[in-house]
């Protein structure tokens, strides 16, 4: 092999030949032993120093410089191979990219309509529609960019620029035609999700140009509640029968022009807006608006499941005004025979003066929830108004405003409920909320009187306690009455009945009986106020006439305390009368308000009432609770606005009087292996049965079909 060793194939970076050589070409060839090593070495180190190159010089007998210009041609000759080598890789992609472009091209000439199985538009009309598109284009940059200087303005911060190439669907940016954006390869994760846990879909992050558009519609959301929160009239008209407040269409749609969401003729807007002071103050909350933890923990009986997927702005530490979150949320009306309501939404907080908070949910659509199965509502911008009050208290203004089309999946039982705005309504959330504050305010209360017999409890902590155990019992058992996988027992399927329900589950929630677990809920029809079958439910001298499982014998309550203002709203301990079962006792939760009750209760042994007396955690305790919720009917001729009290809750206050809504639901441990026989089914089936029947007695409804 030769190798031309003078100056030629000099690089840019190598030093040139001496002056000796230049002018000359010197050829040297070399003996197939210094070519392998020269090629070994250079497999080691393509640049040699003087020191190496005159090492190598001695062992093969040539001169420093020969070495040093054989290397140099060496690395021009290897670059030279590699880039041809490239260059046939890049040739081959592009013959194959050529390729698919042609096919592609092939395959549009013959494209179909995808509505109508037809030819598609000719030329003409091709060219028509693409002019109409880039006009809308431009027309939605123009309100892009005037939105942008507005929400800059508003946030402190320039909105990053949309690509100009990129295709905009719709021509606002209502909540309502947000985009479906696509997936880009450069995301932007920003604040990592609130909550480490697992969603209906693999979370990859938001990019730059759905958290602009995510802005522009929580700037939007918000402007639109405020008007709700403060205009009356023409947006909102006054009820004279109950004072209640109901939007009106026809001022809405004059001031906020908004598309449908489905297309449905089944579709419905739900709207209510109602107003309670609350004792708790503003900024707290703010604070469990904005943690989906306490969110839960605030309104176990409406909120099933909540989750902060991202934090999108963080807004001010101090009053967490400008906090923009994206969050999903599960709803549900407590009852088997309706769906729950899911929503992936916008949360905004804006502090508009001192003491005065607005923070506003709004629905978005964003590709992620292409997996997830398709919800029928749409909440349109709701929220609420936090104004402090000078003692510690805050008055709470709430909005409702969704679409929901789901009026066929919901049973005939609960259509007037949920059909009437009132299931889910602006009056629930803050009744709750303020009932909720109340039981805060109650448990933190070291002077609050305890009945009780024998000295059960001896210090706020031990009061405290159990008050947290029960709230914990209340919540699992909202969560289960969604009863998924549900398996139906007609034979209670009459004119007032829904049948029973039965679902079967591996429990391994911690805080709960590990082993399979039977549920079991049906829900009927009672022409009766909800006063008064909560008062017969809650008489512990009645429970004998309907808990199967006391086998005639009645009941002692040893302990009792109030929770609220409402004296029906306490939680106590119930001394059961079975010989069997000397060592377990009853915890029990009861609460009511002007929409509806509760009765939940679970077996507790005295060794873990011990532990929770005594103020130590509660969160291992195995509890599995049973018990029944109570709600109006929502028919119109049964709610004649005749009330049992106030509608403030007070002592005297209750729920408005007419027909009701009764959901009973057992939990049982049939094993603590993952087998069930249908022994265990049919046995939790005949207890329902049973108790529904003894119930009927007890209220005199025996003869109802």
């Amino acid at each position: 092999m030769e190798f031309v060793m003078g100056p030629g194939g000099n690089s840019g970076d190598e030093q040139e030949a001496p002056n000796s050589l230049k002018g000359k070409k010197t050829y040297h060839r070399h003996t197939p032993h210094q070519i392998h090593i020269l090629e070994a070495f250079f497999k080691e180190c393509p640049h040699p120093d003087d020191n190496q190159r005159r090492q190598l010089g001695r062992e093969l007998g040539l001169d420093p410089r020969q070495i040093k210009f054989w290397f140099q041609n060496k690395r021009t000759q290897t670059k030279a191979h590699n880039e041809k080598a490239d260059n046939s890789v890049l040739r081959a992609e592009n013959e194959r990219i050529h390729a698919e472009n042609a096919a592609i091209r092939d395959a549009l000439r013959n494209v179909i309509c995808p509505t109508c199985g037809g030819p598609p538009f000719g030329e003409e009309e091709r060219q028509l529609c693409l002019q109409n598109l880039h006009l809308e284009n431009a027309h939605l940059k123009e309100e892009h960019e005037k939105l942008s200087i507005l929400l800059a303005k508003y946030i402190g911060k320039p909105i990053p620029n949309i690509n100009a190439s990129m295709p905009v669907a719709g021509s606002t940016f209502e909540a309502s035609s947000q985009p479906k954006f696509q997936n880009q390869a450069n995301l932007n994760v920003g604040s990592a999700p609130l909550d480490n846990v697992s969603l209906p879909f693999q979370f990859k992050g938001i990019t730059d140009v759905e958290k602009t558009y995510m802005i522009e519609t929580a700037s939007n959301g918000m402007d639109e509640l405020i008007r709700l929160l403060r205009i009356d009239e023409p947006l909102w008209n006054k009820s004279l029968t109950d004072g209640k407040y109901v939007m009106n269409r026809e001022g809405y749609d004059k001031i906020c022009v908004r598309a449908s969401h489905f297309k449905s003729s089944s579709a419905r807007f739900e709207s209510s807006k109602d107003s309670r002071l609350v004792n708790m103050n503003g900024i707290q909350l703010v604070d469990i608006f904005f943690d989906s933890g306490k969110w839960v923990d605030m309104f176990p009986t409406i909120v099933t499941e909540a989750r902060t997927i991202q934090i999108l702005e963080e807004g001010l530490t101090a009053s967490r005004s400008g906090c923009l979150q994206l969050m999903y949320e599960k709803m549900h009306i407590l009852s088997p025979l309706v769906p729950p309501r899911e929503y992936y939404f916008l949360r905004h907080c804006q502090q508009l003066e001192q003491g005065l908070w607005v923070i506003m949910d709004v629905s978005c659509d964003w590709p992620h929830q292409e997996n997830i199965s398709h919800s029928r509502c749409w909440r349109l911008p709701s929220g609420c108004m936090i104004q402090e009050m000078p003692n510690g208290c805050s008055n709470v203004t709430w909005v409702v405003h969704v679409e929901v089309d789901d009026k066929s999946q919901t049973h005939r039982l609960y259509r007037d409920l949920i059909c009437g705005s009132s299931a889910y309504g602006a009056e629930r959330w803050v009744v709750t909320l303020q009932r909720m504050c109340e039981r805060l305010a109650f448990s933190m209360d070291e002077t609050m009187p305890i009945h009780e017999v024998g000295g059960v409890i001896s210090s706020p902590e031990g009061r405290r306690s159990l008050m947290k155990l029960g709230h914990r019992m209340v919540k699992n058992f909202c969560g289960i009455l969604n009863m998924s996988g549900k398996l139906d027992f007609p034979q209670l399927s009459e004119v007032n009945n829904s049948g029973v329900r039965v679902a079967v589950r591996q429990n391994m929630q911690e805080g709960q009986p590990i082993g399979t677990v039977v549920s079991a809920a049906t829900s009927l029809w009672l022409p009766l106020p909800p006063q008064h079958i909560f008062n017969i439910l809650k008489d512990q001298k009645m429970r004998v006439h309907w808990d199967v499982l006391s086998n005639g014998n009645p009941a002692h309550e040893i302990v009792h305390f109030s929770n609220g203002v409402h004296p029906g709203n306490s939680t106590s301990i119930v001394r059961p009368f079975v010989p069997t079962e000397n060592n377990m006792l009853m915890l029990q939760e009861s609460n009511i308000d002007v929409l509806g009750a509760m009765l939940v209760y679970a077996p507790i042994d005295i060794p873990s009432l011990n532990l929770v007396i005594s103020g130590k955690d509660s969160s291992e305790i195995q509890i599995l609770p049973s018990g029944f919720i109570i709600s109006g009917d929502g028919r119109p001729e049964n709610n004649n606005g005749a009330s049992t009290g106030s509608k403030s809750g007070s002592p005297g206050g209750g729920i408005s009087a007419g027909g009701s809504l009764l959901t009973v639901a057992f939990q049982i441990l049939v094993s603590t292996s993952k087998e069930v026989n249908v022994e265990s089914v049919a046995t939790v089936n005949t207890l329902i049965s049973s108790t529904v029947q003894r119930i009927k007695a007890t209220l005199n409804c025996a003869n109802l079909n």
